[in-house]
């Protein structure tokens, strides 16, 4: 004979874990997302702020250093 309360719990206990192990999985793919996101902001940041240091440069008549991401004095001699 079947004992039910057995198959019962048995099925309770199998969901808890599957309950479990989903979670983790999204907490860590929530976790990836929001570094991802972070990542994406500070970049983004960043880009900003060197687009309107080079746009400065350029109207003071100085050159920007790409390499270096500065803005630097013209060179002597420089031809139009």
């Amino acid at each position: 004979m079947v004992e039910w309360p057995k198959i019962l719990g048995g099925v309770l206990v199998l969901a808890a874990i599957t309950w479990v192990v989903v979670e983790i999985r999204e907490d860590g793919a929530r976790s990836i997302k929001d570094a991802i996101e972070r990542q994406n902001n500070d970049a983004a940041s960043q880009s900003d702020a060197d687009r309107s240091d080079y746009d400065r440069c350029l109207d003071g008549g100085r050159v920007w250093d790409f390499g270096a991401r500065k803005c630097r004095r013209a060179a002597p001699g420089r031809r139009d």
